[in-house]
């Protein structure tokens, strides 16, 4: 029962849908699967948690997350860098969390501790609740599985096929090589939902609702991460600062990789957020890990899938999960 709702968020986020609406959408559907399997509903949380702010968020490459997106520019990479690395990662994330989660429903049952007696609350938005047509299961997989099959395919086919060079000298200090990987995210996104709309137009309640809903529920990590650039770059100019940047860039001398790694965990765990974490980091030392991994010949793609993962590792401890 955990791991049908941690694939079940894992293949929702994997495919392009926030984090934050994972959750709150997979919570009732969760809630009855655990209640009907006796699992302790306390353990409901950390399923959500495993399937969609783990290894989707962080790991996995081709993910469009947003944590797999602030790197691109700073490395000129894609979403898909360091495969290798990402999938590893990936399954050791899956793998551990899924052992420890049922090892504690194990020991809840040896207890006799099941589901619990709690009292629901139902959220009730006022909107007619009568069902639509189902969408097979197929159909429904067809947008998320579009999200990363246009995205590779920008990122490896179109893209690189096309002569971009014009971009720069139009646009000062703006590389196509560092905005591509972007462009290939915002697009396969993009045709996903158009695809939505136009194949789902006559079971549509209330589009204009909807379109309203997504495009508000876009300005969270837009503004967060916007406010947490301007916040980096105030603390950048600060004489203590210099401190910082010191210490960590000292702390594995001639390892990029090590300083990076602590770099975007105490950031993110400072500010209680990866993407935060991630934005501060790189925004302030971000052109000085390129350098020393050119230096040390290090691939930027890896600097870029360490990046991500360690931005997800201390980001809770504060406040929120981003």
């Amino acid at each position: 029962m955990v791991l049908t709702v941690v694939m079940a968020c894992a293949v929702l986020t994997y495919g392009g849908v926030s984090l934050f609406v994972v959750a709150f959408a997979i919570y009732p559907i969760s809630r009855e699967l655990f209640r009907s399997a006796n699992v302790p509903k306390r353990l409901i949380p950390a399923s959500i948690a495993l399937g969609s702010f783990t290894f989707t968020m962080t790991a996995l490459p081709g993910t469009p997350a947003i944590q797999n997106a602030i790197p691109i520019p700073y490395f000129e990479t894609n979403s898909f860098a360091a495969p290798g690395l990402g999938i590893i990662a990936g399954l050791i994330m899956l793998g551990l969390g899924t052992f420890y989660l049922q090892s504690r429903v194990n020991k809840a049952a040896s207890k006799g501790e099941g589901y619990g007696h709690h009292t629901e609350r139902e959220v009730t938005t006022g909107e007619d609740e009568t069902p639509t047509a189902q969408m097979p299961l197929s159909l429904a997989l067809i947008p998320l599985v579009m999200v990363i099959g246009l995205n590779a395919l920008f990122t490896y086919g179109v893209f690189p096929a096309m002569d971009l060079s014009f971009i720069s000298d139009a646009f000062e200090n703006v590389s196509p090589s560092g905005q591509t990987g972007l462009w290939a995210i915002l697009i396969a996104l993009l045709s996903a939902s158009a695809w939505l709309i136009i194949t789902r137009w006559k079971q549509w309640q209330d589009l204009k609702a909807t379109v309203n809903q997504g495009c508000l529920g876009s300005l969270l990590p837009i503004f967060n991460t916007a406010s947490e650039v301007g916040y980096g770059a105030v603390i950048a100019s600060l004489a203590g600062f210099a401190i910082i940047r010191d210490t960590v860039l000292s702390a594995s001398p001639g390892n990029p990789l090590i300083s990076e790694a602590m770099a975007m965990s105490v950031l993110a765990g400072i500010t209680g957020s990866s993407s935060g974490g991630l934005s501060i980091a790189l925004e302030t030392l971000g052109s000085e890990y390129l350098a020393m991994a050119q230096e040390a010949g290090i691939d930027p793609e890896l600097m870029h899938r360490v990046a991500t993962l360690a931005a997800g590792g201390m980001d809770t401890l504060p406040t929120r999960v981003q």
